[in-house]
């Protein structure tokens, strides 16, 4: 029974190595008329006027089928076993913040940021809601799910922490993911180095919290003494005054009344549009 069993395995193991491809398929005898390479996973071939081309996928990408992934039928290669047993043709073509002219890359300082590259244009991307970027899955995570990361050296120990300011007792900085913050702590209270957090004062580096204020507090807080009477603004006194007439006629109210107004003068020709209002008669 047992030599039975193994000469099943060994049958369904050559039957597995059987239906392996060996040799490249034509596109041109497929439905799709795309086939993928069978030893690079960044290359496929496609039927072109009954002839089979060889095509490359962008920097960065591989071959994932005809109207599939992001581009061209080619994809991030995290998205799926696509190079098993197979390997790239290209290599990788670097530029600032791009390891690839195409793809998902982690910041240099910060674990909360990320590069994005596109035919080698890096942009700048921000996880939040106090997720890290994970390397392994090129997508923000929740941090006990990211295993290290570059960090500023500020929160070089962890990057989750707090870190004080010099000596001072309202700021200090909040390490997100690596990347510090500056902050200050609510009114009446002071950073304790200790702890780590905003507390009621004193604490060993801190007394009672004392703040100068700022000009424009000095500029809007009541003074002390007799107040100071404020000016006030006169009126102005209307004159009646009498028309003053020109050489020109003086024309009255009444007459005003009575004539009919005078059309503007409008240049010739006949470029002006239709009135909008229904029934309105344009000028001519």
């Amino acid at each position: 029974m047992r030599i039975l069993a193994v000469g099943i395995l060994v049958a369904v193991a050559g039957a597995g190595l059987a239906q392996q491809p060996t040799q490249q398929p034509d596109p041109c005898d497929t439905k799709h008329r795309v086939v993928a390479d069978i030893t690079y996973c960044d290359r496929y071939w496609e039927c072109v006027a009954n002839a089979p081309q060889l095509y490359d996928c962008p920097n960065g990408l591989v071959f994932v089928g005809r109207n599939r992934g992001i581009t061209e039928g080619c994809d991030y290669p995290w998205r799926g076993a696509y190079c098993e047993n197979k390997q790239l043709a290209n290599p990788p073509i670097k530029t600032e913040h791009c390891d690839w002219k195409y793809g998902i890359f982690g910041h240099e300082t910060s674990c909360t940021r990320y590069w994005t590259c596109w035919n080698s244009t890096a942009t700048e991307q921000f996880c939040i809601g106090g997720l890290l970027y994970n390397e392994d899955s090129h997508a923000c995570d929740w941090p006990q799910n990211v295993r290290g990361c570059q960090k500023h050296p500020l929160c070089k120990e962890d990057p989750n922490a707090n870190v004080p300011l010099g000596k001072s007792c309202e700021r200090y900085w909040a390490c997100q993911g690596g990347y510090p913050r500056l902050q200050r702590c609510p009114a009446t209270l002071v950073f304790d180095k200790q702890s780590r957090r905003c507390v009621n004062p004193p604490t060993v580096d801190c007394e009672v919290l004392t703040t100068t204020p700022s000009p424009e507090e000095e500029r809007l807080a009541p003074r002390s003494g007799p107040p100071v009477p404020r000016p006030q603004r006169r009126r102005p006194t209307l004159q009646q005054t009498e028309p003053v007439q020109d050489e020109a006629q003086f024309v009255s109210d009444n007459d005003l009344q009575n004539s009919p107004p005078s059309r503007p003068v409008l240049p010739a020709g006949g470029n002006f549009r239709p009135a909008p209002i229904p029934g309105a008669i344009p000028l001519n």
